[in-house]
């Protein structure tokens, strides 16, 4: 099927908004029926209004959500332990046990490690 961009109105803003093909095509891939009646920043606005949620409408179109809410999680920088790279990680390295880099750290881990983090 073939979408070009609609014209549409927010029913809370009274401000006119683009649903754009891509949007539609989308849209229909997930077997929505009816068209959105918000703009972004309304939507934005009631979800957030209404405790957040993830996936949904994002700034810039649709977006996988999947955050749950929080925000950019903090990597840390450590050696790793077994090449000698830099390791980025999602904990702050104590010092007292390895760290691997995501190359050294994945054969580890199924290789019978015992599925720990990382850091055993």
């Amino acid at each position: 099927m073939s979408y070009a961009d609609k014209a549409l109105t927010c029913r809370d803003c009274g401000q006119a908004f683009t649903f754009t093909a891509g949007e539609q095509e989308f849209h229909a891939s997930k077997g929505f029926e009816n068209e959105p009646s918000r703009c972004q920043d309304c939507r934005a606005a009631r979800k957030s209004e209404r405790g957040g949620g993830s996936g949904g409408y994002g700034s810039g179109g649709y977006s996988s959500g999947g955050g749950y809410g929080r925000g950019e999680r903090q990597m840390y920088s450590a050696t790793c332990s077994s090449c000698g790279q830099e390791a980025r990680v999602p904990f702050e390295p104590r010092g007292d046990k390895p760290v691997y880099c995501s190359n050294c750290y994945t054969p580890r881990q199924s290789g019978g490690y015992g599925g720990g983090r990382g850091y055993r």
